[in-house]
């Protein structure tokens, strides 16, 4: 993705899903995240991952998946991570495990929707931390994301992971927007 170059360093980036308004993506999304339908996480993810295993010797060196992390507030509210479905799914199509609770979001913040480019990228800024850096050290980690539209999310998480000797990241989505 275009939206990452010179940003991050990546070993692979990938969205299953385009994103556009009034489309039968966003009303997918919208269930999977408010209404409720994990199960379109997970469904979603484990197609994804059967595709993305083509690529065996990408799929082979992941070590861990590590969903988006939601902070504890919104986690309440929604009573689940939209991110976390879509990784039990890719972890059942690539047979790999999940990271929890050690990419955590400190910060609460707003919505990202309907927010301006710069707007996003302050609104996630530093509002992520890393609690035992060793456990990914020398690792290659599958970042999980619903939706990746500026990318400053996904940039977040790694500011609070380039700190971690060794670490070699790929990303990917369920849906990408194209700003």
């Amino acid at each position: 993705m275009k939206v990452f170059w010179g940003r991050i360093p990546l070993v692979m980036a990938s969205s299953f899903l385009y994103f556009s308004k009034e489309s039968r993506t966003q009303n997918l999304l919208h269930s999977l995240k408010y209404k409720g339908f994990k199960e379109i996480g997970e469904i979603s993810g484990t197609w994804f991952g059967n595709d993305l295993i083509q690529n065996k010797e990408w799929a082979d060196s992941i070590d861990f998946i590590v969903p988006v992390p939601l902070h504890p507030k919104k986690f309440k509210k929604r009573g689940y991570n939209q991110s976390e479905y879509i990784a039990r799914g890719l972890s059942a199509g690539l047979h790999k495990e999940i990271s929890l609770n050690h990419l955590v979001r400190e910060k609460f913040t707003e919505t990202q929707t309907r927010k301006s480019r710069i707007k996003r990228w302050e609104n996630v800024s530093g509002i992520f931390s890393l609690h035992d850096p060793e456990l990914y050290k020398n690792k290659h980690i599958l970042l999980v994301d619903d939706v990746i539209t500026t990318g400053s999310t996904i940039e977040a998480c790694y500011i609070a992971l380039r700190n971690c000797e060794g670490l070699k990241l790929s990303i990917v989505s369920l849906a990408y927007a194209h700003v």
